[in-house]
């Protein structure tokens, strides 16, 4: 999950903003922060494409905060050819040196080059489950292994889950790699995988609706 950045997140997790919603307090530093949470985090996913951004994007995140990468996010776009993976897949040496001059993203080789690879792996797995998406939904939790109630405090204890873990062993089995299962939890999380907007969210009965309305890729 993004970072918390309020000590009020410790004892409820949620603030209210100027127009008096109330919103799990990690996003609460900018504008495009609490768009993000009501718009996307959270809201189930099914297009390759954005799988493949956001699994990519967790991954230049180890280390950082996800606003920093939230910022970059038309940097990167750009620079991975808005995460189409036929065209990342065809990147070699040139196009790592080229990413490394880019001051609009994360200049760390090791995360390029795992982005260019992760996109060879993605095409496979297309090519298994006829879609990214239908692998991807496989690794959902049941909603009996969900805490009963969604609070900062039960978030707060759910680094891992075991799902998050099975995803991270069985891509890492296929070559993957930056898919450690707490990168993959937050992109459970960031993908509708799981709804971990907080009890009381206003947020969270529009991203429990949209998932409800969801026809799960098979």
């Amino acid at each position: 999950m993004p970072e918390k950045n309020s000590p009020a997140a410790a004892v409820h997790g949620l603030f209210s903003g100027a127009d008096s919603r109330l919103r799990c307090t990690w996003c609460q530093a900018t504008p495009s922060y609490r768009h993000y949470h009501d718009h996307e985090w959270g809201f189930p996913v099914t297009d390759d494409r954005r799988l493949f951004e956001k699994i990519c994007l967790e991954g230049f995140q180890a280390g950082l905060s996800w606003l920093t990468i939230l910022n970059k996010r038309e940097a990167f776009r750009h620079a991975f050819a808005q995460f189409e993976a036929e065209q990342v897949a065809q990147f070699d040496e040139r196009d790592i040196e080229r990413l490394l001059t880019d001051t609009g993203i994360v200049r760390h080789r090791g995360k390029i080059a795992s982005t260019i690879n992760n996109a060879r792996r993605v095409i496979e797995i297309r090519q298994e489950f006829g879609s990214f998406a239908a692998y991807v939904w496989r690794f959902e939790p049941a909603p009996h292994q969900r805490p009963a109630s969604i609070t900062h405090e039960a978030v707060k204890a759910m680094p891992t889950t075991p799902e998050s873990t099975a995803l991270s062993k069985d891509l890492k089995k296929r070559g993957w790699s930056f898919v450690g299962p707490t990168t993959m939890y937050a992109f459970m999380q960031a993908m509708g995988l799981v709804n971990d907007h907080f009890e009381g969210c206003s947020v969270r009965e529009a991203a429990l609706t949209a998932r409800a309305e969801l026809k799960v890729p098979r």
